[in-house]
């Protein structure tokens, strides 16, 4: 793996944000793109203006993944609660996957939530979002499944957290 740096996203940088977004989710299935959810991963200035944006971009400045921070009370939040640190949109181009970019965007989540005194980072992900839950479970996630909630009738989203 090559050097990575993680830093929030220049707004030059938004556009290709949102397209590592929809790439990432319809690559595994969970969206089409211009349709429903694929429409709120694209639109990565609202995450950015929002929330806080974070992007991975490689040693030649090449975007590679993507992650938002989801403060509790803000739009983006689904679960956090005070004194936690939710993160959403996890994402990685298709292309660079393998290279630990996921990886390196969830760690410095990590550390952004220690540095800011946070008690605890957490998360939802979809059933079928099984890697992801993987490498999760790797860096010390645990299942919440008190925090499991229905977007819609059909949908379940599974709540992980991970104690600081």
């Amino acid at each position: 793996m090559g050097e990575l740096t993680v830093r929030p996203a220049r707004p030059d940088e938004l556009a290709r944000a949102g397209e590592i977004a929809v790439a990432a989710y319809q690559a595994e299935g969970l969206v089409r793109a211009g349709e429903g959810y694929a429409l709120r991963l694209g639109d990565a200035a609202s995450r950015a203006r929002d929330a806080e944006l974070l992007v991975a971009v490689d040693a030649a400045g090449e975007l590679l993944g993507t992650v938002t921070i989801c403060p509790p009370g803000t739009p983006f939040a689904e679960v956090g609660r005070p004194g936690e640190v939710e993160f959403r949109m996890l994402a990685v181009d298709p292309a660079a996957r393998g290279r630990g970019v996921g990886e390196t965007l969830v760690r410095a989540v990590l550390d952004r939530a220690r540095a800011a005194g946070a008690a605890r980072v957490v998360l939802c992900s979809l059933p079928q979002m099984l890697a992801a839950q993987r490498l999760y479970t790797r860096l010390g996630f645990t299942r919440l499944p008190d925090r499991d909630w229905h977007p819609t009738p059909t949908m379940v989203l599974l709540a992980y957290g991970h104690t600081l």
